[in-house]
């Protein structure tokens, strides 16, 4: 398997970032780490070896992207306006700079996004803040209603918090883009943001935005069950 290590001095972030790159070919699949987790957690965590026959096979390739959720997401000592501003530079590192380097790797152009736990929150919030540059997006036990990490609510807290503003989409262009993302939520019936999922495959489908929420039995808030997800919905929907 194909193993590429990536770093450079990110003049959005203005700090060095570094990701892992899996594979050959295939769909370019954006891999977000989980709150405290680094780009090398998915290879540590066994996500790649359970993805190794997709990948030997070509028809993934993994981008395994660090994070900068301790300078925004989980920076409890910054106001909040300084935090969603370091979220919305983050996004822009990916836009471009992460993804110009995937297209010059790979020019398949079916672009997929996923994480577990925070790292599917982020994934899902990428996914529909930027309508039409996600084909395919796999929330594995994520939390859609992000409004506790803040002490205060303000416009930017609203429109990185997914249950808040899905429900006053109105842009048709929008609509269209995500009514055509294959759009995947799995996590377990006793996962504590379990209702998050639910309630946002809900406001999407009262959008017209079709979605799959899968809902596994159990807790499943874990590696090894991770390591099934994935398996199972990196493909489709079923």
């Amino acid at each position: 398997m194909q193993r590429q290590y990536h770093s450079w001095h990110s003049p959005a972030l203005n700090r060095t970032m570094e990701l892992l790159v899996f594979g050959h070919a295939g769909a370019p699949v954006l891999v977000f780490p989980t709150s405290h987790g680094r780009f090398y957690e998915y290879e540590d965590r066994g996500m790649v070896a359970a993805l190794s026959h997709h990948l030997e096979q070509g028809w993934i390739q993994l981008i395994c992207v660090d994070s900068v959720y301790s300078e925004s997401w989980y920076n409890y000592t910054a106001d909040t306006d300084a935090r969603i501003w370091r979220e919305e530079q983050y996004e822009h590192y990916l836009i471009t700079e992460v993804l110009p380097l995937v297209r010059h790797l790979n020019p398949n152009p079916f672009l997929i996004a996923t994480g577990c736990s925070f790292g599917a929150s982020e994934a899902v919030v990428f996914t529909l803040r930027h309508p039409g540059l996600v084909r395919r997006v796999i929330g594995l036990s994520g939390l859609y209603d992000l409004k506790r990490f803040f002490s205060t609510y303000t416009q930017g807290v609203y429109f990185h918090n997914p249950v808040d503003f899905v429900p006053n989409l109105n842009d048709q262009w929008t609509i269209d883009r995500l009514r055509e993302t294959d759009i995947i939520l799995v996590t377990g019936r006793d996962d504590p943001s379990a209702w998050s999922n639910e309630l946002l495959s809900s406001q999407l489908w009262a959008k017209g935005i079709g979605n799959a929420l899968r809902i596994w039995d159990g807790w499943y808030h874990d590696w090894p069950y991770w390591q099934r997800m994935i398996v199972q919905y990196i493909g489709g929907h079923d």
